[in-house]
């Protein structure tokens, strides 16, 4: 068991605003560095799990939201300061392992979530990948460590990730709900905590379900204006039938006295 100096963490195992400071001549995908205000914000108000500064959970959670940025946003290996660059392997429920240079060019997405039924991976580039969720989840996906079963060098975490589905998914409708995912990853990592080896694992399909649940976003608008042309024609014919019965009530004089036909309101009743 590696033990860890809290006294002295590097740098990439403290708080991503520090991290974030000190990053300095790193070449950002998009041109400069990423702005998580918005997120922490978020973080503040639905985290679960408030790990105390210095613990294991903590320093864990650091890391892993490092590692994310880095996936994500620095496109030079030699930037990266999470991992051991020529040892690098990542892996999602037991697939293939990827090498660094396989996420700097597809992105988080891709390799973790592979070719399913609602979701292929190979028809996706990092950047229609990346839109494609950012719509689903304009507020952000968030992340955050649940438990820490086991200290360095091999780490066995629980996640939770989680975001507020208001965006379309593809051609499915949002449906406005939480979606939260529950995994577990396992990293090994080197005496001064760079990662070795990241093996996750979690349920993708349920994911992609909650994703499709609200049904086609098409067919429902479709569907919602042709109940509004039926509910048009309806009081249409309706309202026609109603001048029929009155006039016919003023030529027939007898049909009055009708206890039936005293209404000429009564062809909308039913």
């Amino acid at each position: 068991m590696t033990q860890i100096n809290t006294d002295n963490l590097p740098l990439w195992v403290q708080d991503r605003e520090t991290v974030l400071k000190s990053s300095q001549n790193v070449k950002w995908r998009y041109g400069a560095a990423p702005d998580y205000t918005t997120s922490a914000e978020n973080l503040a108000k639905e985290s679960k799990y408030n790990h105390p500064e210095k613990s294991l959970e903590s320093i864990v959670q650091n890391l892993v939201r490092t590692f994310d940025i880095e996936a994500n946003l620095k496109t030079n290996p030699q930037d990266w300061l999470t991992v051991v660059q020529d040892k690098f392997r990542m892996s999602t429920n037991g697939g293939i392992d990827y090498q660094l240079q396989d996420l700097i060019d597809s992105g988080t997405y891709k390799l973790l979530i592979g070719n399913t039924q609602h979701y292929t991976a190979s028809e996706e580039t990092f950047d229609t990948s990346t839109n494609l969720f950012h719509t689903a989840f304009p507020e952000g996906f968030l992340w955050e460590v649940v438990e820490v079963y086991s200290p360095p060098p091999t780490i066995v975490v629980k996640w939770r990730h989680w975001g507020h589905f208001l965006g379309d998914y593809k051609d499915y409708a949002s449906t406005g709900e939480t979606i939260e995912i529950i995994g577990i990853s396992i990293a090994k990592v080197s005496d001064d905590l760079k990662i070795l080896s990241l093996e996750h694992y979690y349920d993708n399909t349920k994911f992609l379900d909650s994703l499709t649940s609200g049904g086609k976003a098409i067919a429902e608008k479709q569907q919602k204006s042709s109940g509004e042309t039926q509910t048009s024609n309806s009081l249409q014919q309706k309202f026609m039938g109603f001048i029929k019965n009155f006039l016919r009530l003023k030529k027939n004089p007898k049909v009055s006295n009708s206890p039936v036909s005293r209404c000429p309101f009564v062809a909308f009743i039913q």
